[in-house]
């Protein structure tokens, strides 16, 4: 087993999570390569110093070369760790964002997965932060939608095209990987998680993908900004930067989760001033309705992420703002900014 952890610029959160990779109490062979992406503040001295104190494993640091052109920077580090000596022969490859903490388990766990439903990626996402307002306000529902756009039981059906894994923790078969080209395959691909998963299933194997709270990421959002920057990096990605697909889902969002409670509000205004009362309480009950059947689908994940059941009827203004945060992201790509990890932008 080999573990790839890109990393740029991570030197403040390798020590809250490198040592959980140590110390994890898989059986096998374990290597930890951490792969050292044009860092400017001493990231190889601080994943080196932690490869020092274990006593079971290490740690070796591998200095990615410059980025070529037409490879995404996240892509071509975790290709560079996997091309390296301590991936060559190994059965499994964990690939694992610096920020995310790993329970003891975890590969066992994941092994365990792949060797009895023979699987060839096996993915878990992570439990983001969400301790600031806006964290709590945005976090949740951002995977609630990425639920919605990928659902998970679609995704873990061998017999479904729908592909998606969580980049943060994602185990592969290297056998596998080998087959579909390496991650050479996905080079450009600034959604690089469920661009393996599909290539993955295109070649006949199998994916799963699946939610877990003791697999945590270390890393915050800095409020409303930092989340914004985050979606907005590929959202229109995600959309294949079609402007049709862009007005769909505009459309499909406002429709599905801003109209009921303009509705219901609207209704409720209009017969408290007794006007059209017939047309007013036809609007104020459809739009209760439809803002109570959305707080229901969202209430599990409110409360996978702790938080009271009263915060669900707040998913209206979440899909507002991811609305905007797609607009936005159109924008930037029709400005020449494209995606972009860690302080590394793209142009379109």
């Amino acid at each position: 087993m080999t573990a790839i952890v890109p990393a740029r610029n991570e030197a403040k959160v390798l020590p809250s999570t490198l040592p959980a990779l140590l110390s994890q109490d898989y059986p096998g062979w374990l290597r930890i390569v951490v792969v050292d992406d044009s860092s400017t503040d001493g990231t190889s001295d601080v994943a080196d110093g932690l490869g020092a104190l274990s006593d079971a494993r290490g740690v070796e640091v591998v200095a990615a070369p410059p980025l070529p052109h037409g490879w995404a920077g996240k892509v071509w580090a975790m290709h560079t760790g996997t091309t390296s000596d301590p991936a060559r022969e190994c059965e499994y490859i964990l690939l694992t964002d610096a920020d995310i903490a790993h329970p003891p388990d975890l590969l066992c766990r994941l092994v365990g997965m792949a060797e009895h439903q023979d699987l060839d990626l096996a993915s878990v996402m992570a439990h983001l932060r969400a301790v600031t307002p806006f964290e709590r306000l945005l976090v949740p529902a951002f995977v609630y939608f990425f639920g919605l756009l990928y659902p998970f039981r679609w995704s873990n059906n061998p017999n479904r095209a729908t592909a998606a894994a969580a980049g943060g923790c994602v185990l592969v078969r290297r056998q596998m990987l080998e087959r579909i080209g390496g991650l050479e395959s996905i080079r450009n691909q600034i959604i690089d998680d469920c661009a393996l998963a599909a290539r993955i299933k295109q070649a006949g194997g199998r994916t799963w993908l699946g939610l877990a709270r003791d697999v945590r990421s270390e890393r915050g959002y800095a409020g409303l900004s930092g989340v914004w920057h985050v979606v907005a990096r590929t959202a229109y990605t995600q959309l294949a930067y079609s402007p049709i697909r862009l007005l769909g889902t505009v459309l499909a969002l406002l429709l599905a989760f801003a109209a009921p409670p303009v509705a219901a509000v609207a209704g409720g205004a209009s017969l408290v001033t007794g006007r059209d009362t017939e047309s007013a309480a036809a609007a104020l009950a459809v739009g209760v309705l439809g803002w109570l059947l959305m707080t229901c689908s969202y209430l599990p994940m409110t409360r996978w992420y702790g938080g009271p059941a009263l915060r669900a009827v707040t998913l209206p203004l979440s899909a507002v703002i991811y609305v905007t945060v797609t607009l936005d992201s159109a924008r930037r790509h029709y400005a020449g900014v494209g995606g972009g990890w860690k302080g590394r932008t793209y142009g379109r």
